[in-house]
């Protein structure tokens, strides 16, 4: 069975041209949303995927239309090839059911993790200049050193609790404990 998945970004967006072409290329079903591409939960995508069966063919007018990134893009199609659905962008003439397709799609797949250790290397580099220069990571500690003396020598009264000194902080029990083991 030929099913296909359609998407506009904007409710100003017609989907006419994307419908007209998954029914020309033959599909039985087709799911249709009206949903930005970055917003992850597309409940009709998600329908679209439990109907998908062995031996049936997700058809997508684009590729954009289907995944948010080509990391996204290259999730949907590997969990569909675990499946044996294959997949076919009408646009891109990407056919997973072909030795062909399945080539370029593994190429995807390859930029993609290419694509992800070149911005984690980056990002490792840049921390590492960063540490050079003496700057540290990180969300800046919500009690100062002073502080942190200062919560140590109240709860020295034992008639002050944990709470009572992280509410006068305003900061949780969590967050004084670690301080203060920090402390010491």
């Amino acid at each position: 069975m030929r099913i296909g998945y359609a998407r506009v970004s904007t409710q100003d967006q017609n989907p006419d041209l994307q419908l007209d072409a998954l029914k020309g290329s033959g599909c039985e079903q087709i799911f249709h949303e009206k949903v930005s591409g970055r917003i992850r939960d597309r409940p009709e995508l998600d329908a679209c995927l439990r109907t998908l069966r062995k031996g049936d063919t997700l058809v997508v007018w684009r590729l954009d239309r289907l995944g948010r990134s080509l990391k996204d893009l290259v999730e949907i199609i590997h969990g569909l090839e675990g499946r044996q659905v294959a997949f076919q962008s009408l646009t891109e003439s990407i056919d997973t059911s072909t030795a062909g397709g399945k080539l370029v799609f593994h190429l995807f797949g390859a930029l993609a993790e290419f694509e992800h250790n070149l911005i984690a290397d980056r990002t490792r580099a840049g921390l590492a200049a960063a540490r050079a220069r003496g700057r540290k990571g990180g969300r800046k500690p919500k009690l100062t050193k002073s502080d942190v003396r200062k919560a140590a020598a109240m709860l020295q009264d034992p008639s002050i609790t944990k709470t009572e000194v992280a509410d006068h902080f305003g900061v949780s029990r969590v967050t004084l404990n670690a301080s203060l083991r920090k402390l010491a």
